[in-house]
């Protein structure tokens, strides 16, 4: 890089803008407790607790990839995966795809460990908006969102997931309805089949253990996804979909590591699913986050011959 190319940070913004920056810095990690020696009054620093928490959420991850998602030094890295290894919080086994790679993944011993402090993260925060209306509660997120978006520099971060509000369900079931008729000539049966479920959902409603979420970038609703109660045991992952203008950013990533996550919180043992081999898109979502196919059938169903599949996830 030339001499001319180089710029002094303090150059390219004015120093009250710095100082406003540093300001909200300093307030923001007090009020979230940041700078505890002990996170959340656990046993783990803040550093720690996002490693279990990145283990505990990707299905065989490696070190270098949650090295290189938190931006942390590969030593310090594996001195604590090291540790956590010894304490029976994580298990380590080699890939049968590459055995120069090693995949880590997080023992009944670490959830045991972990769940509190999720816990206690998730009151915290609640407590905190608790304070506020929902309308102000939607600024804050969005604002949030628009300072991720801005300082990642990454399309995917301006999309805020939010739970359903009046009319976001009459939403999913039309955009069910039109999307799979488009793409793949499914006829009034599904939106049929897709407003029975959304209204046994709405019906049976429980707070405790279920929950629905809209995935909206910029104002708009661009992705859905569903979790309801199977059996005390089992959680269904319901209606993901995500519109054709916001694929390829990660949103049916995002809400299918939202069911898993509040899955876990919940207690469930296992997530099941139903979908079809021509969702190819869901599958390869469902594939990576650690579904498995457990069984299939072809069969006749809304106008077209289909393959239908259930998967599920331990959650163990």
């Amino acid at each position: 890089m030339s001499a001319s190319a180089r710029h002094d940070p303090q150059e390219c913004a004015a120093p009250d803008r710095i100082a406003s920056v540093r300001r909200f810095n300093r307030f923001y990690t007090q009020r979230i407790g940041v700078l505890r020696e002990a996170w959340l009054d656990s046993p783990f620093s803040l550093t720690e607790a996002r490693v279990l928490y990145e283990v505990g959420q990707r299905a065989g991850t490696t070190a270098s990839e949650i090295g290189a998602e938190l931006g942390l030094d590969a030593g310090y890295l594996s001195r604590m995966l090291r540790r956590f290894h010894k304490d029976g919080l994580i298990r380590k086994q080699i890939s049968p795809d590459d055995a120069r790679q090693t995949l880590l993944s997080m023992t009944a011993q670490g959830r045991k460990a972990f769940a509190p402090l999720e816990t206690h993260a998730r009151q915290q925060v609640g407590a905190m908006l608790a304070r506020l209306g929902p309308h102000d509660q939607d600024r804050l997120v969005s604002a949030m969102g628009a300072v991720e978006t801005l300082l990642a520099g990454a399309p995917t971060l301006d999309v805020v997931l939010r739970e359903p509000r009046a009319g976001d369900f009459g939403w999913i079931v039309a955009r069910h309805a039109i999307l799979y008729a488009q793409e793949y000539q499914w006829d009034e049966k599904f939106e049929a089949l897709c407003a029975q479920i959304v209204a046994d959902f709405i019906n049976n409603f429980d707070l405790t253990c279920e929950r629905g979420w809209i995935a909206e970038r910029n104002g708009e609703p661009v992705g859905s996804v569903l979790l309801a109660k199977d059996t005390p045991e089992v959680a269904r992952l319901r209606l993901l979909l995500v519109e054709p203008s916001a694929r390829g950013l990660g949103i049916g990533k995002r809400l299918t590591d939202e069911c898993i996550s509040f899955a876990r919180q919940c207690g469930y043992r296992r997530i099941t699913l139903w979908t079809h081999s021509v969702l190819t898109a869901a599958r390869h979502i469902y594939e990576r986050a650690g579904f498995r196919l457990t069984s299939s059938e072809p069969r006749k169903s809304w106008g077209q011959d289909v393959i239908s599949e259930h998967w599920d996830l331990m959650l163990d």
